[in-house]
């Protein structure tokens, strides 16, 4: 069984709701900022790179949201053999400076911010309820 370990923010401000848009190898949904974690990197510090990389912007994280796990079948798994086993780390972030660009080489072309009453209508990828979710459990 493959794992994969990665981290996200869930990046709220003024109503609006900030996803990068996944696109790779014939697959696309609008997705958290966030992805792998290198080897020996802190996943906070993966976090706040990976925002950095997909949206351009530097971020702050605020707090822990919480992990999601996952199990991937074999036969459901994009790429890759035998089954998978995700690790997703989700933080609440903030935007602490940077301006909004669009990733370039990467897993990720675009990034955008959208109203959150327009988020289900979008087509996300299944983090981004989970972390929505996540997000309003722990709301203060």
């Amino acid at each position: 069984m493959d794992m994969r370990v990665a981290a996200y923010g869930v990046i709220i401000r003024d109503g609006m709701l900030l996803l990068a848009h996944w696109n790779e190898n014939g697959h696309h949904g609008w997705t958290l900022p966030g992805g792998g974690i290198d080897p020996g990197e802190d996943p906070a510090d993966a976090a706040i790179r990976e925002i950095r990389e997909e949206t351009g912007y530097d971020a702050t994280l605020v707090r822990l949201l919480g992990i999601d796990s996952m199990l991937v079948a074999a036969k459901d798994r994009l790429w890759g053999t035998g089954p998978l086993h995700g690790l997703r780390i989700i933080y609440e972030a903030a935007i602490i400076g940077g301006e909004l660009t669009n990733e370039l080489d990467g897993s990720t072309d675009e990034a955008r911010w959208f109203p959150l009453a327009e988020v289900p209508q979008l087509k996300t990828v299944s983090l981004v309820q989970v972390a929505l979710r996540l997000y309003g459990d722990t709301a203060h």
